[in-house]
């Protein structure tokens, strides 16, 4: 966590060690990416695109040779609008492409792409059947029940009508939750037009399966669902985090250390009692055996002697994740034993689909991280409160230049002075809203620690929620 201006230079710290444990080598080929709009399942892989390299210089044509003599002046005008005309074809062409095919599902297995008409009618199009797994999903801050209906290909809500708790903690359970972290339903009035309805009198089948499309909803009201009891805090966020100050037991409860080889590495978030999420650059190489890492929950100071941890079972990270660009730069751990929950360990709330965030709302980050440059952790646990930065002014040229893709978020201060560092890696970035605190991203990378016009980049959470609730679902 660093809180000073300029400092010494750390070209990407994602690609850094954390206090040299793991070392990769120096590297400065950055990809730049097109942002790209977010899509149900994983984001496919991307190219790749190698730094600029000096080319020589082609000889220096004469365009007066070419174009002056009446003869050839029609030759150049036809040739130029030949080209002109071939140019906008091919626009068009891709306007057209990206337009219709917007909305494709990507089997996060395989890559490929199918319908949506195809998304959740039956039959799995994808290798592993994820287009049939995914049909449920919490949307928007008051955990709105949806359900995707293809031959509409759309999500509506789930009316209310015939719905009891047994219902919930099934969809819970679909969903990629423990049946036992299940809090509580709610209702809430709709202005939808259209709704998915139970229907009790069909058995043997999945809860997906009972539910058809209808316009008319009895009750006028929908399910809202709550599968764990998440983002609470005890104590609230205070201004005198704002400069970077030391945190209390509980205020920010889903922070975690990540321990190696009984050192800590990165930091994590609770996001059930038995998954950690982090950030990929934290686990890859040598550091990806799970048996050799340990999660203490609710500590405020490292090294915490009488402080309780947990062993990792397994390690999953993102596929399609690039260690060169930390473009996905985000990983799960699941542990052996579900974490105990008190006032001061608690898990944060993912955010539910629909919930884009929007600069430049205030974030804050916490971890044990660099405050010095010089490669030395906080011995305490300390917080900064950083606004998010819209991917335009973070891939302005004077800022990233086009390496923010949509799998990352931005949040810090242009002028420089409070960032996360090297240490916080994995670590969140969290926002409040409706009396709830939200994951809006993991620690991922930066050039520099609190450096002017190069704030701190996240992975983008809200992206990876597909990802996500498929690993819950795969690995229970």
């Amino acid at each position: 966590m660093s809180t000073n201006p300029g400092g010494p230079y750390y070209d990407n710290r994602g690609f850094q060690p954390e206090y040299n444990v793991y070392r990769h080598p120096e590297n400065t080929n950055y990809a730049n990416y097109p942002v790209q709009p977010y899509t149900f399942a994983g984001p496919a892989s991307l190219p790749r695109v190698s730094a600029h390299h000096s080319l020589p210089s082609a000889e220096p044509v004469d365009s007066k040779s070419l174009c002056t003599p009446k003869t050839k002046k029609i030759t150049c005008i036809v040739v130029s609008s030949v080209v002109i005309l071939a140019i906008a074809i091919v626009a068009a062409v891709l306007i057209w492409y990206f337009v219709t095919n917007n909305h494709l599902f990507t089997c996060s297995s395989s890559g490929s792409n199918i319908k949506p008409s195809q998304w959740c009618d039956g039959i799995p199009h994808c290798p592993n059947g994820e287009d049939e797994s995914q049909c449920m999903r919490l949307y928007g801050p008051n955990f709105m029940l949806q359900a995707y209906f293809s031959e509409k290909e759309d999500w509506f809500p789930v009316c209310l009508d015939n719905w009891n708790d047994a219902y919930g903690r099934q969809t819970c359970k679909d969903i990629g939750y423990n049946i036992d972290t299940y809090m509580s339903q709610g209702t809430s009035a709709s202005t939808a037009t259209s709704f998915m309805l139970l229907n009790t009198s069909s058995e043997n089948i999945d809860l997906y399966r009972k539910l058809y499309n209808s316009k008319t909803c009895a009750s006028g009201s929908v399910v809202t669902l709550r599968c764990i009891d998440c983002g609470t805090s005890s104590q609230k966020a205070s201004n005198r985090i704002v400069g970077g100050s030391q945190a209390s037991l509980g205020q920010w409860p889903w922070q975690v250390s990540l321990q190696y080889n009984w050192k800590h590495l990165c930091g994590g978030s609770i996001i059930t009692p038995y998954w950690i999420l982090t950030a990929a650059h934290c686990v890859e190489g040598d550091l990806s055996i799970a048996a050799l890492w340990k999660v203490y929950p609710g500590i405020l100071y490292i090294p915490s002697t009488s402080a309780s941890w947990y062993r990792v079972d397994k390690i999953i990270f993102n596929k399609n994740y690039d260690s060169e660009t930390k473009n996905n730069d985000i990983a799960l751990m699941k542990l052996r034993s579900p974490i105990s929950f008190n006032d001061n360990i608690k898990p944060i709330c993912l955010p539910n689909f629909g919930m884009p965030w929007e600069a430049p709302k205030p974030c804050w980050t916490s971890g044990w991280g660099d405050t010095s440059g010089r490669d030395k952790g906080s011995p305490v646990l300390l917080a900064v409160s950083v606004p998010l930065i819209s991917p335009s002014r973070c891939n302005a040229r004077s800022v990233y230049d086009g390496l923010i893709t949509a799998s990352m978020i931005c949040a810090g201060y242009l002028q420089g002075g409070k960032d996360s560092c090297r240490g916080d890696s994995g670590g969140p970035l969290v926002t409040d809203l409706n009396s709830l605190w939200w994951l809006v991203g993991d620690t991922s990378w930066g050039i520099g620690c609190a450096s002017i016009n190069k704030p701190g980049v996240y992975g983008n959470v809200t992206y990876f929620l597909s990802w996500i609730y498929e690993q819950m679902q795969a690995n229970r």
